[in-house]
C-alpha cells in the first residue's frame, strides 16, 4: 500500500510531461502539414544522384549498353 504513494505522483508527473510535449509540438507547428510528407515520396528529387553521362545519354535517346 505504501508504493501507491510513490506511483501516483510519478504517474501525475508522467502525464503532465506528455501533455506538455503535446502542446509544445502543436505550438511549434509539428501538426501544420500532415499530407505533404506522404506525397513527397512520389516526386522524383533524386536527379543529383544520377551521373551526368547517363543524363546526357537519356537526353539523346540512347540507352546505356550493358558491359
Amino acid at each position: 500500500m505504501d508504493i501507491i504513494f510513490l506511483l501516483i505522483p510519478i504517474a501525475i508527473i508522467f502525464v503532465a510531461c506528455a501533455i506538455w510535449a503535446f502542446f509544445y509540438s502543436v505550438n511549434s507547428g509539428q501538426f501544420e502539414d500532415l499530407e505533404s510528407p506522404a506525397h513527397s515520396i512520389l516526386f522524383e528529387d533524386d536527379d543529383h544522384l544520377i551521373p551526368d553521362d547517363v543524363k546526357e545519354q537519356e537526353k539523346d535517346g540512347k540507352e546505356q549498353k550493358p558491359e
